[in-house]
């Protein structure tokens, strides 16, 4: 284990690990204020808009899986900093973009940056601290800095839109980025993840990526031309088919993607759900809100991330809290508590109108806040508890899958209700936030599976070997 801890606990790994992981939660939230400004520069529609994000989480989630194998295969380290390279240079190009399809070709490729370093970026930690204690402790604090990278996203993307332009918003990774790279080189041991064999599973990875490029596709066109239009209905009937293709090749070859085996544990199988629906209300509601406070209530960029430091401020508390009482009592009732506040909070928000005092939606948006970081530290610790020994990688990668997943398809799904334009934006924001609260509370009835208490170590292996 690499040094420089305090206490008997290394830090520097983490700090390491951390700078990549917090770049890429940050630009899933960063680009969302300026969204209106790159709409008026580019002449872009808010389906065109929905693909700045959505070019993003789409590939960073379709290829989590592959990158979890790579990792494994490769090496954590190497693959986690050829991610941060290519992250770097893709930003780089973000910021010189002169027209909305080079930022979203730009946004494309920093999300397969981003898919190569975060299932390195968890499983870099799991080698780093080998004992439970030290390993709980490090991914505690490594959901912390996601919760504050979620909640920082916005007012930093409204500071440097406000102060430098939308630009910066992408320059900004180029250092942080390389520091990340030089800190991975010197704290991080090259030998932290193990190495695996087995081919790579072109048809899986094929197969997923078009179901889900498909699927987000589809509801990004249903927004401005209708459920029933010839493409929205071929790109669900693409989704089923590739998704049909994918279930049935990860049970026939010999080293699948996603092995199905994976499943049988309820701690694992519970957790990535609620991870998914977790995002899917969160980021499909914060592109709604965002574009509320801009083109509804008339704020600047600027104005907006502070009007989101409610929902945004509490993130890193809850996330923190959570992670506490997860250590505690194990994972069930942070993800059950934390998914019913975001639930109530969803319900409250349908308040929202042009003329309601922005006072009233304070207390809505923090409980919002709180339900996504509350819930974030538990599901990530149900993963890694379910996980049997060796699979830590691809069950880290399944899990911000079903993240990047919800994100998407959120973000498409709800901002769906609001493309009819400002006469109805306040109706579709309405339809908008029960969508996600029913997410919220479908996501509370599944973490009720979830075994109470945590399991030690001697109590993981015996369950491991009874599943093999």
């Amino acid at each position: 284990m690499s040094g420089g801890g305090t206490g008997g606990f290394a830090w520097r790994p983490l700090i390491a690990v951390s700078f990549g992981w917090f770049m890429v939660i940050v630009d899933a939230t960063i680009v969302n204020v300026a969204l209106p400004r790159l709409g008026r520069e580019f002449g872009a529609s808010v389906s065109g808009l929905q693909w700045v994000v959505d070019g993003y989480t789409v590939v960073f989630a379709g290829l989590l899986l592959s990158a979890g194998w790579l990792g494994d295969r490769f090496g954590g380290r190497r693959v986690f900093q050829a991610g941060l390279a290519l992250f770097v240079l893709a930003s780089a190009a973000c910021g010189f973009a002169t027209g909305l399809d080079a930022l979203v070709g730009a946004r494309v490729v920093q999300g397969v940056g981003a898919a190569l370093l975060v299932p390195s970026s968890l499983a870099l930690l799991q080698g780093s601290y080998g004992d439970r204690r030290s390993r709980a402790r490090a991914i505690g604090v490594w959901a912390m800095v996601g919760g504050f990278a979620s909640g920082a996203g916005p007012l930093l993307g409204g500071l440097l839109t406000a102060g430098l332009g939308w630009r910066w918003i992408f320059f900004v990774n180029v250092p942080v980025g390389m520091a990340g790279m030089l800190l991975t080189a010197r704290w991080v041991r090259a030998g932290a993840t193990g190495r695996t064999g087995g081919r790579f599973d072109v048809p899986g990875q094929v197969s997923g990526a078009v179901a889900l490029l498909s699927l987000t596709a589809a509801m990004v066109r249903a927004g401005r031309a209708g459920w029933g239009d010839p493409l929205v209905v071929g790109g669900f009937a693409l989704f089923a088919a590739a998704t049909a293709v994918f279930a049935v090749t990860e049970t026939r070859v010999r080293a699948p993607m996603l092995p199905p085996s994976l499943f049988r544990s309820r701690e694992l199988t519970a957790a990535t759900a609620v991870g998914g629906l977790m995002n899917l209300g969160f980021y499909g509601q914060l592109f709604v809100l965002t574009l509320y406070f801009q083109q509804v209530r008339g704020y600047t960029p600027l104005q907006t991330g502070l009007a989101l430091l409610p929902q945004t401020g509490v993130i890193a508390f809850g996330s923190w809290l959570g992670g506490r009482v997860t250590a505690r009592g194990g994972p069930r009732l942070p993800m059950v508590a934390g998914m019913a506040a975001g639930a109530a909070g969803f319900l409250a928000l349908t308040i929202a109108t042009r003329s309601i005092p922005y006072a009233a939606l304070v207390a809505p948006m923090m409980a919002t806040g709180f339900g996504i970081s509350f819930t974030m530290p538990a599901a990530t610790a149900a993963v890694v508890e379910g996980a049997p020994p060796g699979r830590t990688g691809i069950a880290s990668g399944t899990l911000n899958a079903a993240r990047q997943v919800g994100g998407a398809v959120g973000i498409a799904l709800l901002g769906a209700f609001i493309a009819g334009g400002a006469a109805h934006f306040t109706a579709g924001m309405r339809t908008a936030m029960l969508v996600a609260a029913a997410a919220y509370a479908l996501g509370a009835l599944l973490a009720l599976s979830v075994p109470r208490g945590v399991r030690g170590d001697a109590e993981e292996r015996d369950m491991a070997e009874s599943r093999r």
